[in-house]
């Protein structure tokens, strides 16, 4: 899934995310600065259902405006995870990293 905060803000006209957290604050919903850089900058870890809920209807918008599902990245039966195919046909290796900036474990 692609979490597609920020355009759908901007979409609404909340261009800062310090306004954005004033408006799910005023709904009951307060976000701390290290949560809402999460939401705002990048892919949330975690989000409660509640959660998405307030931020709903503080955008006015549906979940599918802030999510948006990315089907070429779900592995299909028979083809090995993190192996994508490329536009050529042929088989290309992807390497996957941890998103903490970890190093995998030994394979």
């Amino acid at each position: 899934m692609k979490w597609n905060l920020r355009l759908t803000a901007a979409n609404k006209g909340i261009w800062k995310a310090s306004e954005f957290q004033r408006s799910l604050a005023e709904h009951g919903l307060v976000i701390s600065a290290g949560k809402m850089s999460g939401l705002w900058s990048g892919q949330p870890v975690s989000l409660k259902l509640e959660d998405l809920d307030v931020i709903c209807v503080v955008l006015g918008c549906e979940i599918g405006d802030l999510l948006i599902p990315e089907p070429g990245k779900v592995s299909r039966p028979g083809q090995q995870a993190g192996v994508q195919e490329a536009t050529t046909g042929s088989m290309v290796a992807v390497v996957p990293k941890r998103r903490d900036g970890r190093s995998l474990p030994p394979m």
